[in-house]
């Protein structure tokens, strides 16, 4: 499903993973909408991932998540 935001991006939900997570990607946890601000690999295909918040969240390769992802409209 895809939606047009202000601005004219696209907010489009996708499914991640530790591959294919963005800076940028917003993800919901515990009920709050989290943008993700950095990336940081870790062993085995994991990744830890900083939050504007400040905050951390560690996925290991077979985590499966679903964030929005703002595309630009060309």
């Amino acid at each position: 499903m895809s939606n047009w935001a202000p601005g004219g991006a696209l907010a489009s939900n996708v499914e991640i993973t530790a591959a294919t997570v963005l800076r940028g990607d917003i993800i919901q946890v515990g009920g709050r909408a989290c943008r993700v601000s950095d990336l940081f690999q870790l062993a085995q295909g994991a990744k830890q991932l900083l939050f504007e918040s400040g905050e951390l969240l560690t996925i290991n390769g077979r985590t499966r998540l679903v964030a929005v992802r703002m595309t630009r409209r060309r």
